[in-house]
């Protein structure tokens, strides 16, 4: 209905670090918020119409990409990045009342929060086994079960606050205090956020043929336009072992004339690129193009070989007829 609130899918339940990241996008407090349990089930309520959005992470900054992310967005309907947002992750360890640390045996999270906590917890509790958990959230909601296997998990403050039936037995166990989660927000195919001049462009480029140099063709499309890459991972395409695709985040908008241009050679190499996106920086930080690289050098260069070409077609015309003397 026209004037409806959106509705954003999110990786849940409720309390993840991923609906932080879906809160700090304008109006959707306001909105209709629908937890997923993975990421596949969040981008298939997008690409099915029930969800307007869906928001997922990507990146790590110390576990690197999300493979999970990375694979679902490489393949099946095309979906568009839209916008980024990063969230600075901090753990706690949290229990039912009344058990105490000794009696943990056994701690639930998701995989990336459990390799950030991974040194923290062999040096206090070196002898716990980890579970692995579909998210952090619902990791600590698990502990609530009363058929919980496990007796402790790793998640956000937000999930201990909201919950009081969770206790918390340790703060800031993170390896990394620094730590940030990358997130985006995914969309159906639509028009182009516009340029900002802080912009970032997502890419999935197949490997044309396993052969020397193949890779680098791909990046000589960037190198010699002047385009950074911030960011490149190798993925298996599934198909059969040594088959890769790369996942790629370039600094710059596609309506930039030398990211253009670098799109078009990467579709020359390899039809298969997949255009993810090309959206502003959650940072902000301004990309550097250097003079050479710039629309306006561009736009002159193409002036200058049509004037060269206008001239060899106006030359021709003139010497119709006549033939060339000795």
């Amino acid at each position: 209905m026209h004037g409806s609130p959106p509705t954003y899918a999110f990786l849940g339940p409720e309390g993840t670090f991923t609906e932080a990241a879906l809160l700090q996008v304008p109006g959707a407090q306001e909105a209709v918020r629908v937890p997923a349990p993975n990421v596949n089930a969040a981008l298939d309520q997008v690409r099915s119409g029930s969800a307007d959005a869906a928001m997922v992470p990507i990146e790590n900054s110390v576990e690197g990409g999300v493979t999970a992310t990375l694979d679902a967005i490489a393949s099946g309907q095309e979906l568009r990045i839209i916008r980024e947002v990063l969230v600075p992750i901090s753990f706690v360890l949290v229990t039912r009342p009344g058990v105490r640390r000794e009696d943990v045996r056994r701690v639930s999270t998701h995989g990336h929060a459990w390799a950030q906590c991974r040194m923290w917890m062999e040096n206090n509790m070196p002898g716990a086994e980890y579970v692995p958990g579909s998210s952090t959230a619902a990791a600590a909601m698990g502990l609530l079960d009363g058929d919980c296997h496990y007796d402790a998990a790793i998640c956000a403050p937000l999930v201990a606050q909201a919950h009081p039936g969770l206790q918390v037995l340790a703060e800031n166990i993170g390896d990394n205090p620094g730590a940030v989660t990358r997130f985006i927000l995914v969309s159906r195919p639509g028009v182009l956020p516009e340029r900002t001049g802080a912009d970032k462009t997502t890419l999935v480029v197949p490997l044309p043929e396993d052969r020397p140099g193949a890779l680098m063709e791909i990046l000589d499309q960037f190198a010699s336009r002047g385009v950074n890459l911030s960011r490149i991972e190798s993925r298996p395409t599934g198909q059969y072992l040594g088959h890769y695709f790369f996942s790629i985040d370039a600094d710059g908008h596609a309506g930039e004339a030398r990211v253009a241009d670098a799109l078009a050679g990467l579709h020359r190499i390899s039809p298969g690129t997949r255009f993810l996106g090309s959206y502003a920086r959650a940072d902000r930080q301004a990309t550097a193009v250097a003079a050479h690289t710039s629309d306006a050098a561009f736009s002159a260069a193409r002036e200058w070989v049509g004037s060269i070409l206008d001239a060899a077609s106006t030359a021709g015309e003139s010497g119709s007829g006549s033939s060339p003397t000795a």
